[in-house]
């Protein structure tokens, strides 16, 4: 879950990390008021998205009049999926110098990873190809945490001024990863001012979605997810789907699988068109899941990936089975069915489908990938 900068800064607040005076309007006038009341400000698009001030969502204003028309201008713009309908009227700060800060879920170490550069202000993927001197990381055992000594030993060499301070910013900003369930929490840029102190001057903050029930205060003031019209109707239904640009439709039993699935596709020079299991009881749903996918008109072809251990993939493929004849569709499909009633499957898919599932994974992927090209160019 994605929340806005304006209820991300409380999180950091709570944490010891200081931040700008700010008030959030939703009309040119509130943002006028706000700006009568903190003197020169900084009028901020409220999205759950990056790239801002790229977009134009962010500009300054010297006094409540250029507040007011910045605040016009931003106000029902579109950035990326999403429409501002309020904005963060934030306090100006005078900026010596500008870091980078963030605590991240990291796939690599399965550890939280502590990041720092001294080149704020820029896209971190930026700094990482053409600076990587210039950050920063620490995987941190999630056991131990990260105290003082930690962060300053991170820091070592940089050259900072108040490295201490910096050090004991990154407790704080852990302090506040660990304490909400995050997957990431970052600060970019966080500024020193004039008078020598760190301040966030922007937050972006994710919610680990299994967090979501552990955090039920913090959860109401996120963003909810913008869901297309197929993945509402997933979800209506109880399935897990999200919608993706490629063309090859993807099902699957388990989510481990299913992004193994679609990782597969990639490698092999195909494009999923969505994630979709169904596990456990969801093979029940066999047919409003086919329904979903076949909805989607982007899609090509279609790879059916079952491998079984506790789950008998008989029992799934025979639901895939029912619903398959039932809707009739012409949509090219390519099986793969491995473990636990794999024998039992393959020979339903024989007997009513006249379809034998591949060896292997990897091949009826292949498969799909070429049926997928054949139809794009044929006229």
């Amino acid at each position: 879950m994605n929340f806005e900068e304006h209820a991300a800064k409380p999180l950091l607040v709570a944490a010891g990390v200081k931040v700008p005076r700010s008030l959030l309007a939703t009309t040119p006038e509130a943002a006028a008021q706000a700006a009568t009341e903190l003197g020169p400000v900084v009028v901020k698009a409220q999205v759950p998205t990056g790239k801002r001030g790229k977009a134009g969502g962010i500009k300054t204003a010297d006094d409540a009049d250029c507040a007011r028309t910045a605040a016009s201008e931003i106000l029902g713009m579109r950035i990326g999926e999403h429409t501002v309908e309020r904005v963060l009227v934030e306090q100006r700060a005078t900026i010596v110098r500008e870091y980078y800060a963030a605590v991240v879920n990291d796939p690599a170490s399965k550890n939280p990873l502590v990041m720092f550069s001294i080149e704020g202000g820029m896209d971190i993927e930026e700094v990482a190809a053409t600076k990587p001197d210039r950050l920063r990381q620490l995987p941190v055992d999630i056991r131990q945490g990260l105290d003082h000594a930690n962060a300053l030993q991170m820091l070592a060499g940089l050259g900072l001024d108040g490295t201490d301070a910096v050090a004991d910013l990154l407790v704080k900003l852990y302090q506040a990863y660990s304490t909400n369930d995050a997957e990431l929490v970052e600060i970019n840029p966080l500024a020193v001012i004039e008078d020598g102190k760190l301040v966030a001057l922007d937050c972006k903050f994710v919610l680990d979605d299994s967090g979501i029930k552990r955090q039920p205060d913090i959860s109401l003031s996120g963003a909810p997810e913008k869901l297309t019209g197929l993945e509402a109707r997933g979800q209506a239904l109880g399935l897990k789907y999200v919608e993706l640009d490629g063309d090859i439709g993807v099902l699957a039993n388990g989510a481990g699988l299913t992004m193994t699935t679609m990782d597969v596709i990639s490698h092999h020079g195909g494009a999923p068109a969505n994630f979709l299991e169904i596990g456990g009881e969801a093979y029940t749903k066999a047919k409003p899941a086919l329904e979903l996918l076949l909805d989607n008109p982007r899609i090509k072809s279609l790879v059916v990936n079952f491998c079984g251990a506790f789950a008998r993939t008989d029992v799934m493929t025979e639901g895939v089975i029912n619903a398959w004849q039932e809707l009739e569709p012409t949509l090219p499909v390519f099986f793969s069915v491995h473990g636990t009633g794999a024998k039992e499957a393959r020979a339903l898919l024989k007997e009513r489908m006249d379809i034998v599932p591949y060896a292997t994974m990897d091949e009826a992927i292949i498969a799909a990938i070429d049926a997928a090209g054949r139809r794009r160019s044929a006229p």
